[in-house]
């Protein structure tokens, strides 16, 4: 899978989480950030 699209689909599903759980925003913006940096690093290397 294109890691592009990858990035936007979990992109989309955070923010859909945020607004049903406003109270898990840390947590998501945590994950999502760490998913990124993963997926950055292995567009660079990979």
């Amino acid at each position: 899978m294109n890691l592009l699209i990858l990035q936007s689909v979990v992109s989309i599903l955070a923010g859909i989480l945020i607004f049903i759980k406003p109270q898990l925003l840390n947590y998501i913006i945590a994950f999502y950030l760490v998913l990124a940096g993963v997926m950055g690093l292995i567009l660079a290397f990979g």
